[in-house]
């Protein structure tokens, strides 16, 4: 079974026309109807469909095979990924926030101390550690989790 047949399948199912699917899931009709007729969705647009059926990537393709529980350990990587730039993005944001009022209230209380600026290095530095983690480091942290969890499994 294809992809686009279990779509109109789940979609009967439900008793939802194509246009209440493609509401649900902030898709054009037309995209659901490509999908109906055979055209391969994006993974973006499977994982749209799936999040409103409530079922896995996976389940809506053709079998589950290695390759199709890869597509859904993308998609959780991907959404872990996009998670922790967030938070790097909110952090970074605070620290500039935090740091930029203590070097007021620094400047405002003791001009000739500059205690103000180690607090704004410490934080710049662990963010730094941060970005490079996850922006710089991913692929080559990820390779040795990966050489390392074999190794492990080996012995």
């Amino acid at each position: 079974m294809n992809s686009s047949n279990r779509v109109r399948e789940l979609r009967l199912a439900k008793a939802w026309s194509q246009e209440q699917l493609a509401e649900m899931a902030s898709l054009s009709v037309r995209t659901v109807q490509r999908i109906e007729n055979g055209e391969q969705p994006s993974l973006e647009t499977l994982s749209a469909l799936a999040a409103v059926f409530e079922i896995r990537v996976s389940d809506l393709t053709a079998s589950v095979s290695a390759g199709e529980q890869a597509l859904d350990q993308v998609i959780v990587d991907a959404r872990k990924q996009l998670s922790e730039e967030t938070h790097f993005y909110k952090a970074l944001v605070t620290a500039v926030v935090v740091c930029a009022i203590l070097y007021l209230l620094n400047r405002q209380t003791s001009a000739e101390s500059h205690w103000s600026a180690w607090v704004a290095i410490i934080w710049g530095a662990l963010l730094l550690v941060r970005g490079l983690r996850i922006f710089v480091l991913r692929g080559v942290i990820g390779k040795w989790q990966n050489n390392r969890l074999q190794r492990i499994l080996r012995k």
